[in-house]
């Protein structure tokens, strides 16, 4: 589970950084994704029996990080601005703050997790 949340988490961060990059673009909408709701989604797949690609046009379940494009949602401005921009740097910041403790708590819990595998394989 820690490593989808961490995949999950580094997609996250590339969106909110995406949003901030575009701050100032005339009607960019903003972009996030329900970190909650995509990683139960993504626990109740990998329990569920996995479908077999047969052909190469089939399209696949999710990407790489596990978030389809139908998991990005824009995000609904509290004070929409003139030029169509839904970005609010503030909220982007704190959001991209957020997620990056979380992405560091998660890579603590995964570093934890391995350096005990690692303590009984060696017997200490």
């Amino acid at each position: 589970m820690a490593a989808t949340a961490l995949s999950l988490r580094a997609r996250r961060a590339e969106l909110l950084a995406s949003n901030l990059a575009n701050a100032d673009t005339p009607a960019y909408k903003a972009r996030d994704i329900d970190f909650k709701a995509v990683l139960e989604r993504q626990q109740h797949d990998q329990s569920a029996a996995s479908l077999r690609v047969t052909n190469a046009a089939h399209l696949t379940a999710a990407s790489a990080s596990g978030v389809t494009p139908a998991d990005v949602q824009y995000r609904v401005p509290s004070q929409p601005s003139l030029d169509g921009n839904t970005v609010d740097p503030h909220l982007e910041k704190a959001a991209f703050g957020e997620n990056a403790v979380q992405y560091q708590t998660t890579l603590l819990l995964l570093d934890r997790k391995i350096r005990g595998l690692m303590t009984a394989l060696r017997g200490d």
